[in-house]
């Protein structure tokens, strides 16, 4: 029996980076798996690389809309689900000086709006012994120039996931959260489109990490998974996978 065999997974923001290798190891041990993104570029991608095992869904994680739509489309396909990875986020880095009322919406919205109802949409339909797995950021306990905004709608998710934890647990749902440091995902170069400028953030956030590297989206995934199956008696949790940044 494959160690996932029969389970269902949706990865909200499972396209790329950390959300896509977390669906590759699910599909690999046999669960079933539903992602969604915004590109249509890293729909296809993301398709391809998932091949028929993977479910590929235009949804916008901001969307109260959309996410109405996707607790449909899950319904659909998988009927209940066994985990809920909510991972779709992104940072903008503007000084206080320069943070406007768009950019600090957008951060509220994608970081904390978003996972927030999609947890509320979606929760009916998490199986007793199922799991919440939301992804914050070692920007919600470090003061880190630029991402005010950012950070504090990671804060705000990780106090989420605590009051979650304990409203879904008369259902036996267990609500954790994922914490990645500087992890070499595609991200850094959206947010960076200066190559120069990017291979700079880089180095910079290696040289800064008490391991003096970055991490990969398989060991967040690995951490993904282990809080999803493996963590029975956690929940409301927070783990850490940064190299050791917000510890040391």
């Amino acid at each position: 029996m494959e160690r996932y065999e029969a389970k269902r997974a949706v990865i909200i923001g499972g396209t790329s980076g950390m959300g896509l290798a977390t669906a590759k190891m699910l599909l690999d041990g046999g669960a079933r798996v539903l992602v969604t993104g915004r590109s249509q570029a890293g729909l296809d991608s993301a398709q391809k690389e998932l091949g028929k095992g993977g479910v590929v869904v235009s949804s916008d994680a901001r969307s109260l809309t959309d996410i109405d739509a996707l607790a449909a489309r899950v319904k659909a396909e998988f009927d209940t689900v066994d985990l809920l990875f909510v991972n779709a986020g992104f940072g903008l880095f503007a000084p206080l000086e320069n943070t406007t009322e768009a950019i600090y919406d957008e951060m509220f919205n994608l970081n904390a709006k978003g996972p927030f109802f999609a947890v509320q949409k979606l929760a009916p339909l998490i199986n007793r012994g199922g799991a919440v797995v939301l992804t914050t950021s070692v920007a919600n306990v470090k003061g880190m120039p630029g991402l005010a905004a950012y950070g504090a709608a990671k804060a705000a998710l990780r106090s989420f996931a605590r009051v979650l934890a304990v409203e879904l647990l008369p259902r036996g749902i267990r609500v954790n959260a994922v914490t990645p440091g500087p992890i070499d995902t595609p991200i850094i170069g959206k947010a960076f489109p200066d190559k120069d400028m990017a291979g700079g953030i880089a180095r910079q956030m290696r040289e800064a990490n008490p391991m003096k590297r970055l991490g990969t989206s398989e060991e967040v995934a690995k951490a993904v998974l282990f809080l999803a199956f493996d963590a029975t008696y956690t929940t409301g949790a927070e783990l850490p996978v940064d190299g050791g940044w917000s510890q040391l």
